[in-house]
């Protein structure tokens, strides 16, 4: 019986691969450098809206809006805030982007990174229709923000959808969505988040399938539940415009998750000379407001 790397190497070679020219491994010059930032995600228990929905206090804490967070990368010493678009209110517009962007400048603080929640392996249709113009709602409004990078998803498939189906159905809305990504600058890193990516073949299939300057990975270091992650990680790391470090991977077949190690992973994007944000995304359910700092400390030596 095949493995799914093997199925999904062999369907692979049977896809039609654009016409257009394929995306190369990133190259940059000089050498490798990182800055530290934290995802909004780190907090997500803390904010008054997620989802469109109102959270209760926690903890006692008065419940936090997205400019908050901001102020809090800005007292701990933190350059860059990734302002996920869940945790912005639900009537969120141009007045309160133009806002939240004022205060971040005004706070010391870069807004490095946005997120959406999309899912772009669904069938052609209205509901394919919808993300990708939800996607580009997000894209204007980091152009608003001066937000530079938006990570999104290759997404998960409906029950009965082919995987060949699904992966030409993500190659399509992200090469729409990354025209449409050009002409406001703002570039849209597809993260290694499960579904159809599941495993590093794919995603690099979908990068060498679309063609723009405004393309990449969101390389996230604790999304690869596999035999060898870290060689997994490595595999795309060459494409990596953002990266998202977890405390924790997991392999295959493992029991619980083990603390990641942090020199090997950047190691990893060392060799392959990225250079950009570092930003944490903590998943741990403990309190993020005593783990986070101690976290970032961590960080912070191995890419000083």
């Amino acid at each position: 019986m095949l493995s799914r790397r093997h199925f999904l190497t062999a369907s692979l070679g049977t896809l039609g691969v654009s016409a257009l020219p394929a995306m190369e491994p990133i190259k940059r010059a000089g050498k490798p450098h990182m800055m530290l930032g934290v995802a909004g995600y780190s907090f997500r228990n803390y904010f008054q809206w997620s989802r469109g929905k109102e959270q209760p206090a926690k903890d006692g804490r008065k419940p936090w809006s997205i400019l908050d967070f901001v102020d809090w990368c800005a007292d701990n010493n933190v350059p860059g805030a990734e302002v996920t678009s869940y945790f912005f209110p639900p009537d969120c517009d141009e007045a309160f982007c133009l806002k939240l962007r004022h205060h971040a400048f005004m706070r010391g603080v870069q807004l490095s990174g946005g997120a959406v929640g999309n899912n772009f392996a669904l069938p052609k249709g209205s509901k394919l229709d919808e993300q990708i113009a939800y996607t580009k709602k997000w894209i204007d409004f980091s152009a608003i923000m001066n937000v530079p990078h938006v990570r999104v998803f290759a997404g998960v498939p409906p029950k009965g959808m082919s995987l060949d189906e699904a992966i030409k159905n993500c190659i399509e809305s992200y090469q729409i969505v990354l025209d449409y990504a050009a002409t406001k600058g703002v570039v849209l890193g597809v993260e290694n988040h499960g579904g159809i990516v599941a495993e590093p073949e794919t995603l690099i299939h979908i990068m060498k399938s679309v063609n723009s300057d405004w393309a990449g990975v969101n390389f996230d270091s604790g999304n690869y539940i596999t035999e060898d992650p870290y060689a997994d990680l490595a595999k795309i790391a060459p494409y990596a415009v953002n990266v998202q470090f977890k405390a924790d991977i997991k392999r295959k077949g493992a029991d619980k998750e083990e603390p990641s190690d942090t020199g090997r992973v950047v190691q990893i994007l060392k060799d392959a000379n990225y250079q950009g944000w570092f930003t944490l995304e903590y998943e741990r359910n403990d309190d993020p407001f005593v783990s986070v700092p101690k976290v970032l400390a961590e960080m912070r030596r191995f890419i000083a």
